[in-house]
Formats: structure tokens, sequence, C-alpha cells
């Protein structure tokens, strides 16, 4: 549980640029539901999942299954334009290590990174892996964009 911090100008749009007449209230309702259905997509095992928006601020209350699934939420919120904050509050059934995160520079690749972090860049798979479903392709990195670090 913490505060994570993102690139408020990096990611993902989560809803398309509302019209001036639309409420604050119904801005954030929109940026809400179109965040859920990104993390419904995953399919991770996260119960009681709710999202909250304040400024730049989400807010993530629920429980996950692993520390994996809770990660990949938090990531999955991040990583989206408009976001600097993460306040996750959400519960592990069955804690486990935390891993590091790392914030894509550009110049990049997942390759670059894990010869940075694990001293070895054939090890790039492993940052794939643990960034998957969220990531598709190893190859589709951009900068701002925060991916999981596990221990190896």
């Amino acid at each position: 549980m913490g505060l994570f911090s993102f690139s408020k100008d990096a990611g993902a749009k989560p809803v398309a640029a509302a019209k001036s007449t639309v409420s604050v209230e119904e801005q954030n309702r929109q940026k809400v539901t179109a965040m859920r259905h990104a993390v419904d997509e995953l399919q991770l095992p996260v119960h009681d999942l709710v999202l909250e928006i304040h400024d730049d601020t989400v807010t993530v209350y629920g429980q996950a299954e692993t520390q994996v699934a809770k990660e990949l939420v938090v990531l999955t919120l991040g990583n989206n334009m408009g976001v600097k904050t993460v306040d996750d509050r959400m519960s592990v059934v069955a804690p486990e290590p935390e891993a590091t995160f790392y914030e894509v520079k550009s110049g990049d690749s997942l390759s670059k990174i894990a010869k940075h972090v694990y001293g070895d860049a054939t090890k790039y798979n492993v940052i794939f892996e643990a960034n998957k479903p969220m990531l598709k392709d190893p190859d589709r990195i951009y900068p701002g964009q925060m991916l999981r670090i596990p221990a190896l």
C-alpha cells in the first residue's frame, strides 16, 4: 500500500476529450469507467475494486489474490494520461515481496532495461512476462511508462 508516482503527460488517454460543457464529476465518472474497463480486460484475480479520482490522483480499493495482480492494477491505472499518482489502498490475500517499478526513458528497450537491472540483456523476457497482459508486444513501450521489475 502506498503512493505511486507516474508521468502525468505519458500513457493512454482513458477517455475521449470531454467537452467543456461536461461537469468535472461527469468527466471523472467517464475516466473511472474507462480505467475500470482497462483493469477488467486484464482478467486479474481482483475483487471489490473501487476507483476514485481527485485531480490527478486515482485512489484504488479492493482485494487482490496476488501481489502481481495488485501491482498490475496500479500500473494499469497509473499509465494513463493525466494520472500523476495512484494511491494504492488494496489488500493482498497472499502477500509476496513487492516488485520494483521502472520508468521507461527515451531510447529504452526491454533488453536495455534488463541489462541495466539484471546485468543481462537476454533477461528482457522476464520483464515482458511480468508486465503481461498489460504489455502485448516486447517492442511496444514508451517513455514515461512504468513497468514492473521482478526480483530474479
